[in-house]
């Protein structure tokens, strides 16, 4: 095995029309290799230059593709991110968290991805670039089903793009034990509050469908809610989710957890706003 690492975009586009497994912090592509034989190259990413680091773009905020959790748990970020802070610390170990990055979590897409349900409420898109030029897709079309994206041959993923979201970000993970464990549900939220209401809310589920999924239904039955409100609604709103069993849990379970861990993340984010 071959392994490459080009400092440039087009150095690493150019080695990937050769074929190869793109590595970034190996935490997911070196316990896949015992999977089956070893790939003729690899093309490691954390040498290419602007790959790594988080900064205002525009309107918004540009993570790029090799950013570590660390680097996201140690940014200074406005109060929306604190959902994704949140979640980058139940990213494996802190080994894991130095060297995982943002992209591989979502380029993996494990339906108990970390990051995504995050990242879903702060409207994340992904940049991608190819021997064609980059390209920009919503995270929420970007992530097809279990280990499937919208990555093209011969593309790379760049960037996470996010909008400036107003409101306050939560994040809780329900597993078999407090660390260091695959989850069994996990919620994301951002809320904006109003005079003690909800004033707009997204909300996102995790390992509880092939895809962690934002609910629509429930962010429109939680506008105007109070505090005192959620718990209701959030009891007897439709969700949009197709829970399975596994040996983590069955899907009875996973659908009746889920709701409360609903109703804890938006008691969190409102919380949290109010303190602020």
């Amino acid at each position: 095995m071959t392994l490459h690492r080009p400092e440039s975009l087009d150095a690493a586009l150019a080695l990937l029309e050769g074929g190869g497994v793109l590595l970034a912090g190996g935490t997911d592509v070196y316990p896949a290799l015992r999977d089956g034989a070893p790939p003729s190259a690899m093309i490691d990413l954390t040498g290419v230059a602007g790959l790594r680091g988080i900064t205002r773009d525009g309107s918004g905020w540009r993570i790029g593709a090799a950013t570590t959790w660390t680097d996201v748990i140690r940014a200074a970020l406005p109060p929306c991110f604190d959902g994704l802070k949140l979640a980058a610390r139940e990213v494996g170990s802190v080994q894991i968290q130095n060297a995982g990055t943002v992209a591989g979590n979502i380029c993996n897409a494990s339906p108990a991805a970390d990051g995504v349900p995050a990242l879903l409420t702060l409207e994340a898109e992904v940049e991608v670039a190819g021997a064609g030029g980059t390209r920009r897709v919503a995270l929420s079309d970007f992530i097809l089903g279990p280990r499937q994206t919208n990555l093209r041959g011969g593309e790379i993923v760049t960037a996470l793009l996010i909008p400036d979201v107003p409101g306050q970000g939560g994040f809780l993970k329900l597993g078999a034990r407090k660390y260091l464990v695959i989850s069994i549900a996990m919620v994301a939220a951002v809320v904006e509050t109003r005079a003690g209401r909800i004033a707009g809310a997204r909300v996102a589920v995790g390992a509880c469908s092939p895809v962690a999924r934002r609910l629509p239904a429930l962010e429109a039955a939680l506008a105007g809610a109070t505090l005192a409100d959620v718990p209701a609604i959030c009891a007897s709103a439709p969700l949009d989710l197709s829970p399975i069993d596994d040996v983590r849990a069955s899907a009875a379970y996973r659908a009746e957890s889920v709701r409360t861990l609903i109703s804890r993340t938006l008691s969190q984010a409102m919380e949290a706003a109010h303190v602020a």
